[in-house]
């Protein structure tokens, strides 16, 4: 096979019986290897290896269908002896992904509440009330951003996801601009039911198909989760009402409730399982190898 690299090779194609039956009987045709390629696969821990940064963002759904946050019904209720499944879902994947991240700074947005001082509705705010730096220093303080917001916000509506995922895209793009394998991001939406801006979502997601990105969606509560499944792109390939689709599958979608009685660790591994393919995917795509790894003597 190697002599396909300088010339064409051939290969005559025998039937045996046809062979012993006719004396005249040359091939029953040939079988022509005029090139190949040899592309090594690389594979996530490649990337890792390389120096790859996974930066990992929240957006976390503040609209009044999670209830009376002062409620113990609400799935915002702060309960000072456990997390609710926003807390939970954020800590579970959260400390998987922060350990891929050098600085651990977290962007960590809402949307669908009114925020102060004005109280008017927001669709993408800071959790600290600082969008200019809305980074939180680890996984706690996220949490403690989340707590601290709640008291200070009003929820609202409606649940418009468009604009968080367009925020992440925006560093997505700057970060597909630079040289080689060095930034991923990974979006964690967390809601509790019907998307309302479903055909703007849709079409932020096929425009970050192409980005180095990718969404994971937990749905909160017991709501119809029907449009989330639709996101996920499992049934069918997802595409824009102008029929434009998806370059690659970015989105992943779970339940919290599938995994509530769970080790965190278990709902970790389901939410980030498609993460290292779709990660290998966005490089292999644009044929970006990783970083040779600098190891010092």
């Amino acid at each position: 096979m190697a002599q396909a690299v300088d010339r064409k090779v051939e290969w005559p194609c025998i039937n045996p019986k046809k062979q012993a039956k006719k004396k005249s009987y040359q091939n029953s045709g040939i079988v022509q290897l005029t090139s190949y390629k040899v592309t090594k696969e690389y594979s996530f821990l490649d990337y890792i290896f390389g120096g790859l940064q996974i930066n990992f963002t929240v957006g976390i759904d503040f609209t009044a269908s999670n209830g009376d946050p002062s409620s113990a019904n609400s799935l915002h209720y702060i309960n000072p002896y456990q997390p609710n499944e926003y807390m939970r879902a954020i800590q579970a994947v959260g400390n998987v992904c922060q350990d891929y991240d050098s600085d651990k700074q977290f962007p960590s947005l809402g949307f669908g509440a009114k925020i102060p001082p004005n109280y008017e509705v927001s669709h993408e705010f800071a959790l600290n009330f600082n969008i200019n730096n809305p980074f939180c220093p680890g996984i706690q303080g996220i949490l403690d951003a989340y707590v601290n917001c709640i008291k200070q916000i009003q929820l609202y509506g409606p649940t418009n996801v468009a604009p968080i995922i367009n925020h992440a895209a925006k560093f997505a793009e700057a970060a597909q601009k630079e040289s080689g394998a060095k930034n991923y991001f990974v979006l964690l939406l967390l809601t509790d039911g019907v998307i309302s801006d479903l055909h703007k979502t849709v079409y932020a997601i096929v425009r970050a198909s192409g980005l180095p990105l990718s969404i994971i969606i937990v749905g909160v509560g017991s709501a119809d989760f029907t449009a989330m499944n639709f996101l996920d792109g499992d049934d069918g390939v997802l595409k824009t009402q102008a029929g434009e689709p998806v370059k690659r599958d970015i989105v992943q979608f779970v339940p919290f409730r599938d995994f509530e009685s769970a080790p965190p660790a278990l709902l970790a591994r389901h939410v980030l399982a498609e993460l290292p393919k779709q990660i290998t995917d966005y490089y292999k795509r644009l044929g970006i190898a990783p970083i040779t790894p600098q190891f010092k003597s």
